[in-house]
Order: structure tokens, then sequence, then C-alpha cells
């Protein structure tokens, strides 16, 4: 007993969960289905250019955010080059259908209906990660990716990129499903963080040594801020009463609990809708590269934008706007002034009702600010970090840390959630 109090309470954690042999077995089994999503990274689309795929990934940043998702496996234009991607933002389409189109907002009020409402976001991954593929193949084929290819492989590209997006989703599920953690959330991690590596090591390549040290320290500063606001939330206390009827005679309960509103309620979405925004101009600017004139120009500083300090200023009010938008469009889905009336519940001291539907309202107003400011200040953080310490070849981008850490966390709190449900000590305060 004196030596497992000794043990630091995580590492007595993860000894508990290998002496389960259920816990065991879903570890294990996440880990192989992560080994399987790293060969299938590696399996290339044949007729790719390599060098040439090398030097668009160096000026376009919409590859560069794809490959985020993609784990890496778009730098090689493999068959999982598009990653869940297309799932991804199926998911985004459908959330935010659900509240404009009446009978989805209908089927989202019970278990059924959100299970036929994510068969639907199932079949619109394909038609998106077609169109998504095709997209990709005309763009990389503009920059001399591809050479001259006919319909057959056109649609045999398409085909396999389709088919290795909907492969991942379906590993991802089994995660789910068998393993530990969300399973999509988790492979776009396991990508993210095999990239590192190779990230690091052209840093050193470089000779910046003081830079890095200097951006290590800065970026665990920036975790750190990140997974303080992630966790952030104010309590709104709740009150609920009920009439129990016992032989005869009538008895009133009453019991308190608390409603959790966080700081940061809607999570990486606004950071992925403004990055899709702002690197827009650039894209299309490189269709442009060789015109001359205004137009020649106009394109050229566009294709250089990312550098100038106009596209951070951009990005950061962009982000500030869609995190307002997005989370007011979650909590108008929550309804939670009618779901507390509905159970008699009520928050003292504010009547049932309109009154309480426009608390909230003014409550979670407060609390977006704080969300917003800290997104957008997460979100230029990587022009901060390399105008601080001159690292230019290093830059782990805002959305890839804001997945890692809360896909992290997620697993910790759900692996501390089996472990105190067979009676074990939890790891996180």
């Amino acid at each position: 007993m004196e030596r497992r109090q000794a043990r630091p309470r995580l590492v007595q954690a993860m000894i508990d969960v290998f002496h389960l042999p259920d816990l065991r077995r879903r570890l294990l089994f996440t880990l192989g289905i992560l080994v399987i999503f790293r060969f299938v990274a590696h399996i290339p689309v044949p007729g790719v250019d390599l060098d040439a795929l090398s030097e668009v990934f160096k000026s376009n940043q919409l590859l560069g955010m794809l490959d985020i998702f993609s784990g890496g496996a778009m730098r090689n234009f493999s068959i999982a080059a598009m990653g869940v991607y297309p799932y991804i933002t199926a998911s985004i389409v459908m959330q935010l259908l659900v509240p404009v189109i009446p009978q989805l907002q209908a089927l989202s009020r019970d278990e059924a209906g959100r299970n036929k409402i994510n068969l639907y976001t199932h079949w619109l991954t394909i038609p998106l990660a077609a169109l998504q593929g095709y997209g990709q193949l005309v763009l990389l084929r503009h920059e001399g990716v591809f050479t001259q290819i006919g319909i057959l492989p056109t649609t045999a590209i398409i085909l396999s990129l389709t088919a290795g997006t909907v492969f991942l989703v379906w590993l991802g599920e089994l995660i789910t499903e068998r393993g530990i953690g969300n399973g999509v959330s988790i492979i776009i991690f396991a990508g993210i963080v095999a990239g590192l590596p190779d990230m690091v090591g052209r840093g050193f390549l470089a000779g910046e040594n003081l830079g890095l040290i200097a951006f290590a320290i800065l970026g665990l500063a920036t975790v750190l801020f990140i997974v303080i606001f992630t966790e952030a939330h104010r309590r709104i206390p709740v009150h609920y009463s009920r009439s129990v009827f016992r032989g005869r005679r009538m008895y009133r309960q009453s019991g308190s609990t608390h409603i959790p509103l966080r700081v940061n309620t809607a999570g990486m979405i606004p950071l992925i809708f403004a990055m899709s925004l702002v690197i827009l101009p650039g894209t299309v600017a490189s269709y442009f590269s060789g015109a001359s004139g205004f137009g020649g120009s106009v394109a050229s500083f566009f294709q250089g934008w990312t550098d100038h300090w106009s596209y951070w200023l951009v990005y950061f009010l962009l982000v500030l706007g869609f995190t307002f938008f997005y989370t007011m469009v979650i909590f108008e889905q929550m309804n939670l002034a009618d779901t507390l009336k509905k159970q008699g519940g009520f928050i003292p001291g504010i009547r049932p009702g309109q009154t309480t539907a426009t608390y909230l309202n003014r409550v979670i107003t407060r609390l977006t600010w704080g969300g917003a400011i800290f997104l957008a200040l997460v979100a230029v953080m990587p022009f901060i970090a390399r105008q601080a310490t001159g690292v230019q070849v290093v830059a782990l981008s805002s959305t890839a840390l804001l997945i890692m850490i809360g896909v992290a966390l997620d697993t910790m709190k759900q692996l501390e959630a089996q472990l105190l449900m067979r009676r074990y000590e939890g790891f996180l305060k």
C-alpha cells in the first residue's frame, strides 16, 4: 500500500489500466488501429512527382492546413491524403443545418433521431470527399505535380481518395466503439504527433538551436494557456423541485445542481472556418501567378500574404466573429431554458421561461468574449512565435495545438472515468 501511494498518480493509473483486462484490451486495440492508419498513410497514389509536390507545399497554405487533418499523408499524396477532413466538413454542415431545417431539429431531440442525423453525415461525407479529391487533383495538376492523365486514371484517383477517407472514418469509429477516446479525433491527433519529429529535425538542421529553445518555451506557455481556457467554465446554479406521492400524501422534494457553461464553447471550429477564408485569396492568386500588370501585382501580394501582418490581423478578426456565430448556433440548439422548465428546474432569483433564456443569453455572451479573445490570440500565436524567436522552419499551427490538447484531455478523462467506475483511484484533479 505504501509503495502504491509513493508512485505518481498518473504512473499508478497507467499500471492499473494494464492490470485490468478489458481496459488493456481497449488500449492495445486503439494502438493497433493507429498502426494501421500510419501504414495506410504511406500508400501513394501513382503518378505523383514528389519533388514538385514538395515545392507546392512550401507555397500553398491551403494544402498545409489539409495536411494537418490527413496526418502528413497529404505530403506524399497517399490514398489517405484527405484524411477525415471531408467527414469533419460534413459534420459542421449538419450542425449548421439542424437549427435551420425543422425536420432535422425534430430528429435531434431523441437518440434515434440523432443516430439518423449521424447516418446523414456519413452519406454527405462521400460526395464531399469526391469533390475535394477532384479539387485537389486539379490544383496539383495545375502545379505540375501530375502529368497529363486521362479520364480513367482521374476517376481511379478520386475513387481511391474517397475510399481512403471512408476507411479512416471507419477506423475512427472502431476506436470509439472498441477502444479509448473519440476515434476520429485520435486519428487526427496521431497524424499531428507523427509529424512533430520531422518538424523539430528540420529546425536543428537549420542551426537555430537557441531559437528552438525559445520556441519550445513559448510553445509550452501556449499549451498551458490553452489547457486553462479549455477547461474553464462558469457554473450556473440550478434548483429542481418535484412532487412525490407516498400513499395518499404528496411531498415536495428539491435538489440542486449546476450548468457548466464553458468559456470556449465553440472549440476549434472558428479556427477552421477562419483559416478556410483567410487562405482563399492566396489559393486563387496561385492561378494568376504568371499574370502581368496590376493583376499580377495583386496575385504576387496575396501569394506571400501569410508573411504580412495584415494576414494575421484579418485572421484574428475572423476568429472573433466566427466564435460568436458558432457559439450562438450551439447555444440555440441546446435550448436550456425550455429544458429546465420541462424538468422542473429553475435558476435561483430568475423566473422560468423567457426570463431564464434572456439571463442565459447575457451570461453566454459575456463568456464568449473571453473564449473569442482566447481563440483569436491562439490563432495568431504562430506569428508571434516566429517574430519573437526568429525560427521559420518550425511552425505548429494553432489548430493543431487545440486538437492535440483537446484530444489528450478528452482521452485522459475517459480513462479516469473507466478507472473510477471500477473503484480505482483517478489521476486528474
